[in-house]
């Protein structure tokens, strides 16, 4: 398992990652957007580094902003090297926007970029084939035995070219049969799409789960097949692939999550406090 070079200043990491962490939107349980906690999005951030460096990374969703830890980090000098352009594909706009923003405040644009987009949509055409890495930590699958995985993980696929590699970041306990069910199917997956598995780092990172507090996640690495084809056409997903998307009965229904523009973003709303004054503030 990689760990923090000697070279690393640990606090700098931290404050990187806590710097990215203060500008994501806050997650909707609703369509699985639950966070890694903060040390092992540390750990996370220099994994990634290192496996992935001087790649052109496409994110296919990207709650946990691992993308612009990245290329954060990068800036700060917290890591020596890492990939050599991100791009995030998200249907949550929020996430979007707080990616661009982010980047244009500290001018990173170059580093990384952020689209809006739904995987059950087919892969634009300028993607297709562009990137040599992948990224996903998707929605479990545990109701729908991985088919979720497997969606977001093909996007990643179809937009990688050849000798491409690729991580998908999935639940891993061997006390939850569901996990273990969906690991196969994943693996599987993968094969049909001529990738095969290179490395899987076991039961590695932990979640503000409110309903499965100890219930952890593993990198599950692939790498592609020498003879695979590259796709050239994508498809839009329909029918049983659509079916509990997000967890039992809950298909995938919404295409985008739309942010609502405020003038006061980075601050607290409004509506979420209230003041009590001082007696005799007002001079009474």
């Amino acid at each position: 398992m990689a760990s923090v070079s000697a070279q690393t200043d640990l606090r700098q990491a931290i404050n990187a990652i806590s710097d990215v962490i203060q500008n994501r939107p806050l997650p909707l349980r609703e369509f699985d957007q639950i966070y890694m906690k903060a040390g092992d999005m540390v750990l996370q951030t220099m994994i990634i580094a290192q496996r992935f460096a001087k790649r052109d990374l496409v994110f296919i969703g990207d709650g946990d902003s691992i993308s612009l830890c990245l290329a954060y980090a990068m800036h700060r000098g917290v890591i020596e090297e890492g990939p050599n352009k991100i791009l995030v594909l998200d249907f949550d706009e929020r996430m979007v926007n707080a990616i661009e923003r982010f980047a244009d405040k500290e001018r990173i644009s170059d580093k990384i970029s952020a689209r809006l987009y739904n995987c059950i949509d087919p892969l634009p055409d300028d993607l297709l084939g562009e990137f040599s890495a992948f990224y996903t930590n998707p929605p479990w699958g545990a109701s729908n035995l991985g088919e979720s995985v497997n969606v977001f993980a093909e996007r990643g696929m179809e937009a990688c070219g050849p000798d491409a590699v690729g991580v998908v970041v999935i639940a891993d306990d061997p006390n939850v049969d569901w996990s273990k069910r969906v690991l196969f199917e994943v693996q599987k997956f993968a094969q049909e799409q001529q990738f095969f598995v290179q490395e899987m780092q076991p039961m590695l990172h932990a979640y503000h789960l409110d309903d499965a507090p100890d219930l952890k996640s593993c990198n599950l690495f692939f790498r592609s097949h020498p003879d695979r084809k590259i796709t050239t056409r994508s498809y839009e997903l329909h029918g049983k692939r659509l079916e509990s998307f997000y967890g039992r009965n809950q298909p995938l229904r919404v295409k985008y999550v739309r942010e609502k523009v405020r003038v006061d973003y980075g601050k607290a709303p409004s509506e979420t406090y209230v003041l009590d004054p001082l007696e005799g503030a007002n001079g009474s």
